[in-house]
């Protein structure tokens, strides 16, 4: 088990398995030393735990949980790609999306979800560049997805 992976144990998560395509994709691509990833929704085991809209049928405070869910994906994504999350060198870049109802205005705060997951993690490596975007809706109805960027060290 690698560091990065006994810290998940230590905050009481497992990486979950890659989830799988929904479309004509990869769920990630290595490019030279940078991995990116295909935007990721709140897959549990296949199933999203929560549907909707921000602002609606879904709390912020559930969205951030989501957005932490997404992150952990992302990081599945990685390491089927890298091999082994303690490559990782930095995120270099964070983007989220958030289904929200118009009004709604707090995409920041429910994309901390994943910031603060991948900071928890990787400590200073995990902090990154980022954008929080409202959209008016995701696949599958899911509420956030959550690509990522990733820098690793040398082979």
């Amino acid at each position: 088990m690698s560091g990065v992976e006994a810290k998940l144990g230590e905050l009481g998560l497992t990486l979950p398995d890659v989830v799988p395509p929904a479309g004509s994709y990869v769920p990630a691509v290595r490019s030279g030393r940078y991995v990116y990833t295909a935007g990721q929704v709140p897959l549990v085991d296949g199933k999203l735990p929560l549907a909707g809209k921000v602002g609606a049928e879904v709390t912020p405070e559930q969205a951030n949980e989501l957005a932490r869910i997404c992150a952990l994906n992302a990081l599945a994504a990685v390491k089927s790609v890298a091999g082994d999350l303690d490559r990782i060198a930095r995120v270099v870049k964070v983007v989220g999306f958030v289904a929200s109802v118009p009004e709604f205005t707090g995409q920041p705060q429910v994309i901390n979800g994943a910031s603060d997951l991948l900071g928890a993690v990787l400590g200073e490596k995990g902090r990154h560049a980022r954008s929080a975007v409202g959209v008016a809706a995701l696949p599958l109805d899911a509420p956030v997805e959550v690509e990522i960027q990733v820098e690793l060290t040398d082979d």
